[in-house]
């Protein structure tokens, strides 16, 4: 496949009371994209932040905003986070009745519109956008938390969406999300993934008080992940 690697780090992993620095550094390491889970305790039961946190994130690199709404009713909130800083926007399938109109809400706001599938979801259920969206998200854990362990049975729903991408013959990212490691990075770039996002394999895990990682580790753990998907 030839469609370039993407790494989106997710700042869900990272220290929420250094968020800039934890960005910037990121950023400088190679990252691609940032990713930003945003969860309402509704649709996933965890909660995390809202529309007035992307400036600082903002603030701290000129890397696309990859804004995945794990919530109920996005439409109700998209205006906000694009008003923020968000620039592509990510919402789920199982949250949006009448899609296509989401879809286009966030074109309407001049905006990347990605679709995003829970692992459960089948693909049929994006097939009849594939032709309006910018990019794809599979879940390959259930959203809500970091740190889950990824969910192998999604890898030939990736490959179906794949197929029906390069027949639309348009530009569409496939992105992946949940448990991404060097250990599973490469399965999913061979199921036709090109877009990777990576919470703990690139922040990792650290006890309260351990300082950060610096600039030369956060480049390596992108690094071994670039390496790993086009092994």
């Amino acid at each position: 496949m030839s469609d370039p690697i993407k790494i989106a780090p997710s700042i869900l992993a990272c220290d929420f009371g250094r968020l800039g620095e934890e960005v910037r550094t990121v950023a400088e390491a190679g990252a691609d994209w940032i990713h930003v889970d945003v969860m309402d305790g509704h649709f996933v039961p965890n909660l995390t932040i809202g529309p007035p946190v992307l400036p600082a994130v903002k603030a701290a690199t000129d890397l696309p905003l990859d804004v995945h709404l794990m919530i109920e009713a996005p439409e109700r909130s998209i205006a906000d986070y694009v008003a923020n800083g968000a620039d592509r926007i990510g919402v789920h399938v199982e949250t949006c009745p009448h899609l296509h109109r989401t879809i286009q809400q966030i074109h309407g706001l001049g905006k990347a519109a990605c679709v995003v599938l829970n692992p459960a979801t089948p693909a049929e259920s994006i097939e009849a956008v594939i032709d309006d969206v910018d990019q794809v998200l599979v879940m390959s854990v259930n959203p809500g938390f970091g740190g889950q362990a990824f969910i192998e049975s999604v890898l030939p729903k990736c490959e179906r969406i794949r197929g029906w991408i390069e027949a639309s013959g348009r530009d569409v990212d496939l992105e992946i999300d949940g448990g991404i490691t060097t250990e599973t990075i490469g399965r999913a770039r061979r199921a036709g993934v090109n877009a990777f996002v990576a919470g703990t394999a690139i922040f990792g895990k650290r006890k309260e008080g351990e300082p950060l990682p610096g600039l030369a580790e956060y480049r390596e753990a992108i690094q071994n992940l670039r390496r790993a998907a086009e092994a």
